[in-house]
């Protein structure tokens, strides 16, 4: 078998296996609470839905709660229900939560056009002036993330504060054989999959399911390399990786010393900008991390980024 097949492989089987531990009821929406430990059954419903007219695309979208508008951008073959269904939720108590599904992914419809993270970070831009909010805190997970980098980059002042878990910022971010190992994955690693399901569901056509697994998987054909914009991005930065993720551990380290890390800061202050390596944690189990992952970004967003370090 030929040893680049052999990751891409183990990794659809992987995406396979733990999305179907996710727990996803008919209404991916229906969740709970009484207090911010206990979940009692209850559904949670948009408070608006619908599509935007957005350079050329009908881009589904959904809204949840009320608060400071915060925007999820999923991971690549990902949709809504898949990526965000437990997340939504916790973010929703106290939060407007805008969630869509990005060009060619679960109700968006695909048009005649390249897929890059620049055309997409322009769509999510429409979609903030469609909805009529003038900046946002932006989370991309994976693919997203390197939409959320292009969004403050292309857009800073729609950005108030970014959030990128598990996403790169330049081609090499991955590890050497993540990165060599983009071009042997096949429609056929998804065959059965709640991928595949999810696309068909969604009102696709199964005989362009191929098609939307190549198309998906041309946004990184290209070398990138976005370091100079993304350093220079003025809001702060919470980068979060896992210990055995696909991206490298350098690649985060080298963007949060460029925004004040690597320095101790009980003498120098704390940076804007954060960093997290979770132990134990997959480039894909990020997403199961949401009991680690969310208090974390809460407390970032949160933050008074001006205060003095805790003091004993």
């Amino acid at each position: 078998m030929n040893n680049h097949f052999i990751p891409r492989l183990l990794f659809a089987v992987v995406v396979t296996a733990i999305v179907s531990c996710q727990s996803r009821p008919e209404n991916p929406q229906k969740v709970s609470t009484t207090s911010k430990d206990t979940v009692v059954s209850q559904h949670l419903q948009p408070t608006d839905s619908g599509y935007a007219d957005v350079n050329g695309l009908k881009m589904y979208y959904e809204v949840y709660g009320q608060g400071k508008p915060i925007v999820l951008l999923h991971g690549s073959f990902m949709s809504i229900p898949l990526n965000w269904s437990e997340i939504i939720p916790l973010f929703a108590k106290d939060r407007k939560v805008i969630v869509t599904e990005l060009q060619g992914h679960g109700r968006t419809r695909d048009i005649s056009r390249k897929l890059s993270y620049e055309g997409m970070a322009d769509d999510v831009s429409g979609l903030l002036k469609h909805l009529k909010i003038d900046s946002a805190d932006i989370l991309g997970y994976s693919m997203g993330g390197g939409v959320a980098f292009q969004m403050a980059v292309r857009h800073p002042e729609q950005v108030r504060r970014l959030v990128v878990l598990s996403g790169t910022y330049k081609h090499d971010g991955w590890w050497p054989e993540v990165e060599a190992s983009f071009g042997t994955m096949t429609a056929d690693m998804f065959k059965g999959s709640p991928i595949e399901k999810q696309y068909d569901s969604l009102g696709n056509d199964p005989a362009h399911f191929p098609e939307f697994v190549k198309k998906v998987l041309s946004i990184d054909d290209e070398a990138y390399d976005w370091s100079k914009d993304v350093k220079n991005i003025e809001a702060p930065i919470f980068m979060a990786i896992g210990d055995a993720d696909g991206v490298r551990y350098e690649h985060a380290l080298e963007l949060f010393r460029a925004k004040g890390g690597g320095k101790m800061g009980d003498l120098h202050g704390l940076p804007k900008s954060r960093l997290a390596i979770l132990p134990g944690t997959t480039h894909i189990g990020m997403m199961l991390r949401k009991d680690w992952v969310i208090p974390m970004v809460t407390d970032f967003l949160d933050a008074d980024l001006n205060a003095p370090p805790p003091m004993f």
